[in-house]
């Protein structure tokens, strides 16, 4: 997007003349048609077309004129076409629904008045939505824009929990991108990684609450994972409320029951074990998918202990656990394995999930893809690259989703191999 375009993109928005909306409050709920045709378009074809000569660049080859079908085996993360769309929008869910996702993910936080929205942490929005381009929002956020100067960068901090929910239904969501060398809030809101883009961010897609992202993906006959994110507020909020970590967890419960939506279509996630616990306490029904996310091996030397804690949390009543994708994975002679948290999670029982696929840039630039191939870098080298992965998690480590920034390239792989 140029700087005129975004520049009148902004007046639009800060001007009120944006697209009507839901209002977050139950009124205004839209009729959804159900995806009948999948459509993945030419990036798992080229990925396919990338991949070194062998047996599994031949097995995906034969299913290139396949029709292809839904599979929960593809998970979308942050709506599954957030390669191109603003991220937890409808545009990036049906994107994700049209590419073959069989679940929607909803990353949950909550507002001042205490709404639920989705949003990927709790103080993104100075990078996920147009809030420092609008003075009187941006004067109530956490930190308020500061532009780069001297030396420094500039700076932002906005969180759900410094508005209310009606303030944050009227900001336009962006992609997930913010620009260090700004001297003004049109600037800082640049700044989108080269392999992404901002082509279908021009219109202005507002942020979703729980309930309104529940009623889109029910009508679309998906199923759903809804993670509770750590609040980056002490709790309770605000300090001497009732409103605890518990009463969060269960308000997310409670959403999908006023809903009617059945226990057996919701995976509720979070990174907090305390979470799980309170779950399979209060909750059992929702508790039986519910998935801790692990990244307590992301330090250096911890690795050893993340796959002791393995042990307590099968122990517990913990089924299904999600760690980042290099966890699952290293290299034996050349070759892409399972690591020893894979192995040690499948023999204690434990169902596994993974994250997060295409969220890595290139693989054939030098950098081997970054975090989320550093357990395999040595022999990460072109874009192709990302289907061998995808096959050792699939046939070796036996993974039963994964999630991905662009849905079609999970869903090839499970209708090539039968993974629905």
């Amino acid at each position: 997007m140029t700087a005129l375009r975004f520049l009148a993109w902004s007046a639009l928005v800060i001007a009120g003349l944006a697209a009507p909306h839901n209002d977050g409050h139950g009124n205004g709920k839209e009729t959804v048609k159900r995806v009948k045709e999948i459509s993945l378009g030419p990036r798992p074809y080229w990925l396919v077309d990338n991949m070194d000569e062998g047996p599994l660049k031949t097995k995906l080859a034969s299913c290139s004129e396949k029709e292809m079908k839904r599979s929960d085996w593809s998970i979308s993360h942050r709506g599954g076409g957030t390669l191109q769309f603003p991220e937890h929008t409808k545009g990036s869910i049906m994107a994700g629904t049209r590419m073959g996702a069989g679940i929607q993910e909803c990353d949950v936080t909550f507002t001042k008045d205490k709404q639920l929205v989705c949003r990927h942490a709790q103080c993104d929005l100075h990078t996920t939505t147009n809030v420092v381009a609008i003075p009187e929002l941006n004067a109530k956020c956490t930190t308020p824009f500061k532009p780069a100067a001297n030396g420094s960068p500039a700076t932002a901090k906005c969180c759900t929990s410094d508005f209310t929910l009606d303030e944050i239904k009227t900001l336009c969501a962006k992609m997930d991108a913010s620009n260090p060398a700004a001297t003004s809030p049109a600037q800082f809101l640049t700044g989108t990684p080269l392999y992404r883009t901002d082509l279908y961010a021009k219109t202005c897609e507002r942020v979703l609450t729980v309930r309104e992202y529940i009623d889109l993906v029910d009508g679309l006959g998906l199923k759903f994972t809804a993670e509770l994110k750590t609040p980056e507020v002490p709790m309770p909020f605000p300090a001497g409320s009732d409103y605890t970590q518990a009463k969060f967890a269960q308000q997310l419960v409670d959403e999908f029951k006023s809903a009617g939506i059945k226990p057996e279509r919701v995976w509720l996630q979070s990174f907090l074990y305390d979470d799980l616990l309170y779950w399979i306490k209060a909750e059992p029904k929702f508790a039986k998918q519910a998935v801790l996310l692990d990244e307590s091996g992301d330090e250096p030397g911890t690795m050893p202990q993340a796959v002791a804690n393995l042990t307590n949390y099968a122990k517990a009543g913990v089924k299904i656990i999600a760690p980042p994708l290099p966890y699952l994975v290293t290299v034996d002679n050349g070759k892409i394995v399972p690591s020893e948290y894979a192995i040690t999670a499948k023999k204690l029982g434990m169902k596994i999930i993974t994250w997060s696929l295409e969220r890595s840039g290139w693989l054939g630039d030098g950098s081997g893809g970054g975090y989320y191939y550093s357990s395999i870098a040595n022999v990460t080298n072109n874009e192709g690259d990302v289907y061998n992965l995808l096959h050792v998690l699939a046939q070796d480590v036996g993974v039963i989703g994964v999630f991905s920034d662009w849905s079609a390239t999970v869903t090839y792989y499970a209708n090539c191999f039968g993974l629905f």
